[in-house]
């Protein structure tokens, strides 16, 4: 029996994870010895061995049994993509959207100082993503865009949009020399709403929480995944802050108006923090309309904007029933951050818990329509609704 049953849900967060050195395979060769460099290092006893283990019948054998509990690379479907198509299937969604996991922040290429190296990491990516969707369409590939190069973003998103790709994934930081919002970065937007696909943000993609908060004088912590420093409580904090602040000028400087038909997603980044964005947006906008002629322009309150063309894909330790309340049915979505030890081993239940005493039309909302009118023309209406899909 499928993991979900009874009702369609769409995954809006989902992952590859891909081995250390897949997408050297996909750069192109004058660029592959800057990706290897870029690259961290890993055990090569370890990457034997969890090669070998997906091979192991007996391990296969309780796969389905064990599709929630096993994580990571020892996942079902976590690197093969073949292997994904009866993930799938054991899990019932009627889509998944799926990101990278190795290659969230770009290997840390966006300095203004290895844009070629950058640039090049992202089409490689583009191509491994699309190539391991390719086998199944309820699997939803999403392309990575840097922002640094204005005139090249508008390339790299179309590549990625005729590879296959139904979602265009950006940085939440700022690019080193310009705002998100820059008007040189319209030809980007438009390409996308034009596709009629969605723009995605991901954790990853932010600034991160700087070195010296975590010389504490205690010792170093230790995160779920054993590494210091990577995702603790502390690091876990600032999250959303890039993203508050590219969305913000997104909407300020009029990217959401002058595309209206575009939407725009946060996922993995938590939405806590949604409902006292909106408030705080709506509040200094208030306050400076009168000296700003840019914000006169805005077509509605922010918040109504972003009610428009914004969701986010809360937590599932979140209190997603509070977030709705305090922001709008139409924002949020449900995702399992599959095969990722964050997700837990058992998001439906979480999610279903919090959202007890909510109608049922906002939840349909929070498990189907929402992740549909992200999506676009990136979700073929055959895939609206669970039904027998073969792989293609």
């Amino acid at each position: 029996m499928p993991y979900v049953t009874g009702r369609t849900i769409h995954d809006a967060d989902s992952h590859v994870m891909e081995l250390p050195h897949t997408i050297l395979q996909y750069v192109e060769a004058e660029h592959r010895q800057g990706l290897l460099d870029a690259i961290p290092p890993h055990d090569e006893n370890w990457l034997r061995d969890i090669q070998r283990k997906h091979t192991d019948p007996q391990f296969r054998a309780d796969e389905e049994s064990q599709l929630m509990l096993r994580k990571g690379h020892d996942s079902v479907g976590a690197f093969n993509n073949q292997d994904r198509v009866r993930t799938l299937d054991y899990l019932g969604f009627a889509s998944q959207l799926v990101f990278t996991s190795a290659a969230l922040a770009n290997y840390g290429l966006e300095t203004g100082r290895t844009n070629s190296l950058a640039l090049a990491s992202a089409r490689a990516h583009n191509r491994m993503m699309s190539d391991f969707c390719s086998v199944d369409p309820r699997l939803l590939a999403t392309g990575y865009v840097p922002l640094l190069d204005m005139e090249q973003a508008p390339k790299i998103a179309r590549e990625a949009i005729d590879m296959g790709c139904k979602a265009i994934m950006i940085p939440s930081r700022c690019p080193p020399t310009h705002s998100p919002s820059h008007i040189g970065l319209d030809p980007l937007w438009g390409l996308v709403q034009e596709a009629g696909l969605p723009i995605i943000f991901h954790v990853g993609g932010e600034d991160q929480m700087i070195a010296p908060y975590h010389e504490n004088g205690l010792g170093r912590t230790l995160d779920f995944h054993g590494g210091a420093e990577n995702f603790t409580s502390t690091s876990y904090m600032t999250i959303p802050l890039s993203l508050w602040e590219t969305l913000s000028v997104l909407i300020i400087d009029g990217v959401f108006d002058r595309f209206p038909n575009l939407q725009f997603a946060a996922i993995e980044l938590g939405a806590s923090w949604l409902p006292s964005w909106m408030r705080s947006i709506d509040s200094g906008v208030a306050a400076f309309t009168k000296g700003e002629d840019r914000l006169k322009k805005l077509s509605a309150r922010p918040s109504e904007i972003a009610q428009r063309q914004f969701k986010v894909t809360p937590y599932p330790h979140e209190p997603t029933n509070w977030i709705i309340e305090n922001s709008a049915p139409q924002m949020c979505l449900f995702s399992s951050d599959f095969p990722h030890v964050e997700g837990g081993r058992n998001p439906l239940k979480r999610f279903g818990e919090a959202l007890e005493g909510i109608d049922e039309q906002t939840q349909q909302l929070f498990y189907r329509d929402n992740f549909i009118q992200m999506m676009g023309a990136g979700l073929d209406p055959s895939l609206h609704d669970v039904a027998p899909i073969k792989a293609a």
